[in-house]
């Protein structure tokens, strides 16, 4: 049987860099952690207690290889940098225990959650969805994945994140709430998790508006490296 004809051109797959290879990651969805970090939870005003995770979600368009500007996206006059440690899915499943999540990691990066924080302020005044302030063109960086089979499964090191040379974000992947295993099983028990699958874990204390011609550089120590100019 021939392919079927579609009505309108297929859209182009979202493909990242994979760091040393020429073999590239498919993007299915993009997950993200609400609040993961205690410090940054209550510079945003909530109580840090251990309460569920919650998560929303980004495109997978959204993303923005390394190496590319971002725009400063319109309709904001407040947009904050957020450093993220990412995971990229090559299994997954529902229902996923938390002894077993590390096996359906292919790899790790680092990753920035630019937010539109005004349009995402009215949004929650007004209780409505996050998707304007979170889910916009170029809304998400993020480093070429370097493969868990390399790498290992780091529970802590630094995560960093300097503006125009002025370290204003600076944590540990140990002060995450909800450590990998148990956000993979949580997302989980809401989604069916699949191959192709992005997840960014949240945020640590310092986030941030930035401007037109800064320079933004993060990192995860013993992971990854990322530099993005916003224009």
């Amino acid at each position: 049987m021939s392919d079927p004809v579609t009505v309108i051109p297929l859209p182009q797959p979202v493909l990242l860099p994979v760091e040393g290879s020429a073999e590239r990651f498919p993007v299915r969805r993009v997950y993200c952690v609400g609040r993961n970090y205690a410090d940054h939870a209550i510079e945003m005003g909530h109580d840090p207690s251990r309460e569920p995770p919650f998560f929303f979600q980004k495109n997978a368009d959204n993303l923005l290889p390394a190496g590319k500007a971002f725009p400063y996206p319109p309709l904001s006059n407040d947009v904050h940098y957020e450093v993220e440690c990412v995971l990229a899915l090559k299994s997954g499943g529902a229902n996923i225990k938390a002894a077993d999540a590390l096996d359906c990691i292919y790899g790790y990066a680092v990753g920035i959650d630019f937010t539109r924080r005004d349009l995402q302020g009215e949004a929650k005044k007004l209780g409505r969805p996050w998707e304007v302030g979170k889910a916009f063109e170029h809304s998400a960086p993020v480093s070429s994945i370097i493969p868990a089979s390399r790498l290992g499964h780091p529970a802590e090191g630094k995560i960093w994140l300097e503006q125009n040379g002025k370290r204003v974000q600076d944590g540990d992947l140990n002060q995450m709430i909800w450590k990998v295993p148990e956000i993979i099983a949580e997302l989980s028990k809401l989604f069916t998790l699949a191959p192709g699958d992005i997840i960014m874990t949240g945020t640590p204390a310092g986030v941030g508006a930035v401007a037109r011609g800064d320079r933004i550089n993060c990192g995860i120590d013993g992971v990854a490296t990322l530099s993005v100019e916003v224009v």
